[in-house]
């Protein structure tokens, strides 16, 4: 039995749903289901009556709930002394970046900057695969990523929807569009980064190009953004940049332009499952911005 089953149990019962309690513990629905499925595995009874319109405590349950809240609370309590005799709070929030953040990175350190003045913000950039190692040997308090769904030892919290923007020549016909098919752009080479690089990125642009109903024309691949986008510019095919990070990029001879059909990748961030950041609430604060 872990702390995290009896945090999920107990949300799931001070909602009666399981949708808003996942957005009240700002996972996805399917892992607080699936932690409440193990909790009733290992305790042999199910706790929740399951309808399509309706979630009940059943009786197991409601006897469960009140010793539930007990060995939180005594967690908490626990908590708060140890961190009472390891003196003050850091002065340093550690966190690693995600390439494309934009203009979402300058608002969520504003915010921090706001609600911790006491707190300088160190930012790492490197592999999302080194990031989430240092996350859990602790040499970051967290980080954002993108295009996972599970990582050992580590909760991952999903924050927003990044949208992808295509970018193409200024003076092809198509960039006085508001908006752009794919397959409008067939012909064109795509430059598209390694999947080794960023395995994610690549496979949904891979995808999205098939289900528009055409294999791209695979170009070179994306290095740098300046260097792609000057060869784009150039007439050099096309490319995808992520919408936030390319109101940042005033590139005169290239268009930046919305896809048809939407693309978006989810943007999560990822802290300690055992260890989280003491100001991991406020944090979240900080990312959640209407945007």
């Amino acid at each position: 039995m872990e702390l995290r089953q009896l945090r999920y149990f107990v949300t799931v019962a001070e909602e009666l749903h399981f949708g808003r309690a996942a957005e009240r513990l700002h996972i996805v629905q399917a892992a607080v289901s699936q932690q409440i499925r193990k909790l009733e595995r290992e305790l042999g009874a199910e706790l929740f009556d399951r309808s399509p319109r309706t979630v009940r405590l059943t009786a197991a349950g409601s006897l469960f709930l009140p010793e539930a809240r007990t060995v939180l609370a005594a967690a908490s309590r626990a908590k708060a002394k140890v961190a009472a005799l390891a003196g003050p709070r850091p002065a340093v929030l550690r966190l690693g970046t995600s390439n494309g953040l934009g203009e979402r990175l300058d608002l969520v350190l504003d915010a921090l900057a706001r609600a911790l003045p006491e707190v300088s913000v160190e930012l790492v950039a490197s592999p999302t695969r080194e990031r989430l190692d240092q996350v859990r040997a602790q040499r970051l308090d967290a980080t954002f990523v993108r295009g996972i769904t599970e990582s050992p030892e580590l909760r991952l919290i999903p924050l927003w929807r990044d949208a992808v923007t295509l970018a193409l020549p200024a003076d092809h016909p198509l960039a006085g569009a508001p908006s752009v098919e794919l397959a409008d752009l067939a012909e064109l080479q795509l430059r598209l980064v390694e999947r080794s690089r960023n395995p994610p990125l690549h496979d949904l642009m891979l995808a999205s190009c098939r289900a528009a109903g055409f294999e791209p024309v695979l170009g070179p691949p994306f290095t740098t953004v300046q260097d792609t986008l000057a060869t784009v510019g150039a007439g050099g095919g096309w490319t995808v940049v992520y919408e936030a990070h390319a109101r940042r990029l005033p590139t005169p001879r290239v268009a930046f332009r919305r896809p048809g059909t939407p693309i978006a990748m989810t943007t999560l961030l990822a802290v300690s499952e055992t260890a989280p950041p003491w100001c991991l609430d406020t944090l979240l604060r900080a990312c959640d911005h209407d945007w």
